[in-house]
């Protein structure tokens, strides 16, 4: 039997095949929605935390930092988000959008990781479909299978794929 093609391939031409359905298309578009929601209306939700690790110990130097960088880490962000949102409909991307895209996939999988409490062993057992959460664990292997394939395709030599 024939393996199916990862999700996300490099070209000979340099730039990246998407191999996504319109369902996973469309899960990308509601994802990224949702998480720029959740930044704009709830800065402090808990889920957030793991997108916004501490720079430094001392709360002043703290606080000093995130008056001058946060405001541009989050724009970056949203950037990022809205980004993978407005390709997630097309066949190729080109190096600077599966950039946006792998930093995107990863606060995706930050968030929801954190709401879901994921460790790394979290599959080691397998995965029940029936079990609480199903829904969301499958999402976050989705994105995590995604973010793999184009960490695998980025890092390909180009002279080492076929068109």
């Amino acid at each position: 039997m024939t393996e199916p093609p990862a999700p996300i391939e490099r070209t000979v031409d340099g730039d990246f095949r998407l191999h996504l359905g319109p369902d996973e298309r469309d899960l990308l578009r509601r994802l990224t929605a949702e998480l720029e929601e959740l930044l704009a209306a709830e800065p402090e939700d808990p889920s957030l935390r793991r997108l916004r690790p501490r720079a430094y110990e001392d709360e002043q130097v703290e606080r000093e930092y995130r008056s001058l960088m946060g405001s541009e880490l989050e724009s970056f962000r949203l950037e990022n988000l809205r980004a993978l949102a407005e390709t997630a409909g097309r066949d190729r991307l080109d190096a600077g959008e599966l950039d946006r895209w792998l930093a995107a996939l990863n606060d995706l999988r930050l968030v929801l990781g954190t709401r879901l409490d994921v460790s790394e062993d979290e599959f080691a057992d397998g995965f029940d479909p029936n079990g609480p959460h199903a829904y969301e664990l499958a999402v976050y292997a989705f994105l995590t299978w995604l973010q793999e394939a184009a960490v695998e395709a980025a890092s390909t030599a180009l002279g080492d794929e076929r068109d």
